[in-house]
C-alpha cells in the first residue's frame, strides 16, 4: 500500500492559497459565514450551557473567543465550546460523499489558533482551512459512510480530528515531520459513538468540539517533539483498516490537489439530519404546489437513503415517538410531519412545543418509510429523495428531488445564506452587528485582521440570554 499518511501530509504541508483557484477561497468565506451563524445561535442551546459552566469552574486563560458569549479562554477550550455549540442545531455544513460535518471542526480549530498565533494572515487561515477540509473529507470518503456507521462511529469526530490536526499544524507553522506526527497522534484520538441515538443524548453535539480540541492538542504535542506513527492511516492497525469493513484507500489521495473537497460541501436549510433534507424539500414543495391541508392526507411515503436508515428510521419505536429535540432532529417521520404541517423545518419546528403537538403526532402515523434503488444509484455523490402524498380523496402526488437545497448543485445564494445568518445571529447580536459580520466575512482579503471579525461575535450584553 502506498504511504497514504505521508502523501496526504506532504500535500497539506505544502498547500498555499496560491495553489488553488479563487473560487476555493470564496467558498471558505461562504462556509465561514454559515459556521458563524450556527455557532452564534448554538451558543443558546441547552447543551452548550454545561460547557460554559465547566469553563467558569475550571478557567483556562487565553484570548480566544467563545462565540456568542462574553468569555475568552484558551485555544483548546474555545475550540471545544464553539464546535459543540455550532453542531447543536443540526444546521451546519455537510460534505456529501463523506457524510461528514466539516466546518464545525475545522473552523473551530482555525479560529481559536488564529487568536493565539501571531501574524496569521487571511491567506494562511484560508489555506489551513482548505487543507483541514481536504484531509477529513477524503478520509470519510475512503471509509465509506454506510460501513463506518455500521460500526457505530460518527465521521465528524473520527475523521474530523485528523483534519483539525492538519489545520492546527499549518497555523502553528509546524515542519512537515511535525505535522506527520500530529496526524499520527490524532489517530489515537479518533472517537465518536452513535449511541446518542438510543436516548437523544447530547454527545453527538460534543463530537466536533472534541475533534477540534484534540486536533490542536495533537499539533501542540508534535510541536514539542512528541512522536506519532507515520503510518497511522494505512498501517496494519491504522485508521483505515480499523474503522470500516469496506475501506477504499485510494480515495484518500485520488486527484489530490486537482479537486478540492470544500467545493463539494453543502449547506443545510433545515434544522435536522442531512439525510432528512431532500425528503423535506420534496414534501414542502408538494404541499405548496398543491395547497395540501394536512387533514386531507391519507398516506405519506418517503424513500430514505440506506446509509441514513439507522440514523433517521431506526429504531422504529423511537423515530415515531420522539421525546426531545435530538430525537426529532433524527426522526424522518417527525421531519415529514412538520414539513407538511408548517411547510418549514427550522429551529422552531424542532422545539419542544412542536414535538408534543397532537396534530404532528397524528400525521407521523401516516408516514411510511421505504428503501428505493432509484435514490441509491449515485450515492454518496448525490443525496436524492423520492416522496409521495396520497390524499383521502384518492389523489396522489409524487416528487423526486435529485439535489436538495444547499447542495453544491443547488446552492443557497449569498443573499439566501445571509438571510439564514441574520435569522440565526439575531438571537444573540444586534442586527447592525450581524450586518457587520456578513460584510467583514465577504470582504476578507490578504490584509484582513481576522481577530476583529471574531470579536464581533461576542454577545451583546444588552440582550437577555443564558448566563455564561
Amino acid at each position: 500500500m502506498e504511504p497514504i499518511t505521508r502523501t496526504l501530509v506532504s500535500f497539506s504541508h505544502a498547500l498555499h492559497a496560491k495553489d488553488f483557484p479563487g473560487e476555493v477561497g470564496e467558498r471558505v468565506k461562504y462556509l465561514l459565514l454559515d459556521y458563524l451563524g450556527v455557532a452564534l445561535a448554538g451558543s443558546l442551546s441547552e447543551s452548550s450551557q454545561p460547557i460554559y459552566r465547566m469553563l467558569a469552574h475550571s478557567p483556562s486563560p487565553g484570548p480566544c473567543t467563545v462565540v456568542g458569549t462574553t468569555r475568552q479562554t484558551s485555544a483548546e477550550s474555545a475550540a471545544l465550546a464553539n464546535g459543540t455549540a455550532a453542531h447543536s442545531l443540526e444546521l451546519d455544513d455537510t460534505h456529501q460523499a463523506g457524510s461528514i460535518h466539516l466546518g464545525v471542526v475545522i473552523f473551530s480549530a482555525a479560529i481559536a489558533l488564529s487568536e493565539i498565533q501571531p501574524d496569521v494572515s487571511a491567506d494562511q487561515f484560508v489555506a489551513a482551512v482548505v487543507a483541514g477540509y481536504e484531509v477529513a473529507a477524503r478520509l470519510a470518503k475512503a471509509l465509506q459512510p454506510k460501513f463506518h456507521y455500521e460500526l457505530g462511529f460518527h465521521p465528524t469526530s473520527t475523521c474530523g480530528v485528523f483534519g483539525a490536526a492538519v489545520t492546527a499544524a499549518k497555523l502553528l507553522r509546524l515542519s512537515e515531520e511535525q505535522m506527520l506526527s500530529a496526524v499520527g497522534i490524532a489517530g489515537s484520538m479518533a472517537a465518536g459513538s452513535l449511541e446518542f441515538l438510543a436516548d437523544g443524548a447530547w454527545t453527538k453535539r460534543l463530537h466536533p468540539g472534541l475533534a477540534a480540541q484534540n486536533g490542536i492538542l495533537a499539533a501542540k504535542l508534535a510541536a514539542e517533539g512528541f512522536r506519532g506513527p507515520a503510518t497511522i492511516l494505512e498501517g496494519r492497525d491504522g485508521f483505515l483498516s480499523a474503522y470500516s469493513r469496506k475501506t477504499v484507500p485510494e480515495l484518500v489521495t485520488e486527484n489530490l490537489g486537482q479537486n478540492f473537497e470544500i467545493m463539494r460541501t453543502s449547506i443545510k436549510p433545515h434544522a435536522c439530519c442531512r439525510y432528512m433534507q431532500a425528503p423535506i424539500d420534496g414534501l414542502i414543495a408538494l404541499a405548496a404546489e398543491h395547497d395540501i391541508d394536512p387533514e386531507q392526507i391519507e398516506r405519506v411515503e418517503v424513500a430514505v437513503l440506506e446509509a441514513g436508515w439507522p440514523l433517521v428510521c431506526e429504531p422504529r419505536q423511537r423515530k415515531y415517538a420522539p421525546v426531545n429535540t435530538v430525537d426529532a432532529q433524527f426522526s424522518m417521520p417527525y421531519g415529514a410531519a412538520v414539513a407538511l404541517t408548517d411547510r418549514a423545518a427550522g429551529l422552531d419546528q424542532f422545539s419542544g412545543e412542536s414535538i408534543h403537538s397532537p396534530q404532528i403526532k397524528s400525521l407521523m402515523g401516516k408516514v411510511v418509510l421505504e428503501k428505493n434503488d432509484r435514490i441509491e444509484k449515485n450515492f454518496p455523490a448525490e443525496w436524492p429523495a423520492l416522496v409521495s402524498i396520497q390524499l383521502k380523496s384518492g389523489v396522489r402526488f409524487e416528487k423526486y428531488v435529485r439535489y436538495p437545497k444547499g447542495d453544491p448543485e443547488n446552492p443557497l445564494s449569498w443573499l439566501e445564506l445571509s438571510a439564514k445568518f441574520h435569522a440565526l445571529a439575531a438571537r444573540v447580536v444586534p442586527t447592525a452587528r450581524a450586518g457587520q459580520i456578513v460584510d467583514a466575512v465577504r470582504e476578507i482579503n490578504s490584509s484582513t485582521d481576522l481577530r476583529s471579525i471574531w470579536k464581533l461575535t461576542a454577545r451583546s450584553r444588552s440582550l437577555s440570554l443564558p448566563a455564561d
